[in-house]
């Protein structure tokens, strides 16, 4: 999920807020302070309530980050890196760079994130067990808060994938018929089948019961498991597409190298602007040297083109993630997801001899589909 602010990482995990994660943030504190707490306790004065609710959100911000972390902790041990968490409107998602292996694995980590939500509300209730009588202001937050997190867990335990109880259910179903493919096949029926329930509930509530909040919320939140459950299942389809092939198979060859002595200004004359190309294979006769990018171009101002040779702001070669000719394609896209970068050259003895890209390989597997490989 594209966009956000970094956070920065914790265990080597870097954590990103996306913009539609404010959107929840401010929607609680408002409920809360406004709503919530004034309904139960009215004694208390404003100023507490919203004190009491800006904190009660930001720990449940915190939880939400550990529920995240857990995955990522228990993916990493069971050998699924997970390079990075977006949190958003409902949770957060982890980037892996590549799928569990074995159905153990993923049913280790996809039930880490759940449990760890329940011991957090397990937490939060023996808190509020202990201060009930004491401080009610703290008493009533934890209260909320081990509610909040015993109902992420269940929810995340629904059984649509991609969230976490669908995971189990794909775990499960991978363990018992050692099939990949067919189990998440299914695990994505079900997952859109639980969104589109989700969607014809918040249409019901709304016609029937003129909850018309609620309603568009269920809704909203049915569209996006149904969504996400539509996108998982297409990057599942693309992954499996490419096991078996080797990067010979799938690298391309239509592409243009540059000679490492040629200034900024002709490079962008001569070939950038004529042929559309973003990045270049820099060799001196033959010998790999390293890449250009049009970012490594935007770097020098303009007025210094003219004196700026291209091996002076390339990515040199002992920089650079390059592949084999008989490297597992779908070993590459996991190294390519894992360094964040869009290409990777094959060098065979020193010498380029094609690029794996991602643009090629999105053609390469509809090319596949359309002819029905």
């Amino acid at each position: 999920m594209g966009g956000g602010f970094n956070l920065g990482k914790i265990f080597g995990i870097q954590f990103r807020l996306h913009y539609t994660w404010f959107i929840i943030f401010v929607l609680l504190i408002v409920s809360l302070s406004w709503q919530y707490f004034p309904l139960l306790y009215p004694s208390w004065n404003h100023l507490l309530y919203w004190v009491i609710g800006i904190i009660a959100t930001l720990l449940f911000f915190i939880s939400l980050v550990a529920h995240e972390l857990a995955h990522s902790l228990v993916g990493r041990v069971n050998g699924i890196p997970i390079k990075s968490i977006t949190l958003f409107i409902f949770g957060g998602v982890a980037q892996m760079t590549k799928e569990a292996t074995k159905a153990s694995a993923e049913l280790k980590m996809a039930a880490a994130g759940p449990a760890c939500s329940l011991a957090i509300g397990g937490l939060f209730a023996l808190l509020w067990i202990l201060t009930r009588d004491i401080i009610e202001p703290l008493a009533a937050m934890a209260y909320w808060l081990a509610q909040i997190n015993v109902i992420l867990a269940v929810f995340n335990l629904i059984p649509g994938f991609p969230l976490d109880g669908g995971r189990v259910f794909r775990s499960l179903m991978w363990h018992f018929s050692g099939n990949y493919q067919r189990s998440t096949r299914i695990a994505t029926r079900v997952g859109q089948g639980v969104g589109y329930t989700f969607i014809l509930g918040g249409i019901l509530m709304m016609l029937l019961l003129h909850e018309w909040l609620g309603g568009v919320w269920l809704a909203f939140i049915g569209w996006f498991l149904q969504n996400a459950a539509s996108v998982s299942y297409r990057q599942a389809q693309w992954r499996e597409a490419l096991r078996g092939f080797t990067t010979s198979q799938v690298m391309t060859s239509n592409y243009i190298v540059v000679p490492p002595n040629v200034s900024v200004s002709q490079l962008v004359q001569r070939y950038v602007l004529p042929t559309g190309q973003r990045f270049f294979p820099v060799a001196d006769e033959g010998r790999f040297m390293g890449i250009l990018t049009l970012s490594n171009i935007k770097s020098v101002p303009q007025s210094n083109w003219d004196m700026t040779k291209v091996e002076e702001i390339m990515v040199p070669v002992d920089q650079l993630k390059v592949t084999t000719l008989e490297q597992d394609a779908l070993s590459v896209v996991e190294q390519m997801d894992e360094s964040g970068i869009n290409q990777m050259p094959v060098v065979n003895e020193g010498r380029v001899i094609g690029l794996i890209t991602r643009d090629n390989l999105i053609r390469f597997l509809r090319t596949r589909a359309e002819l029905r490989m």
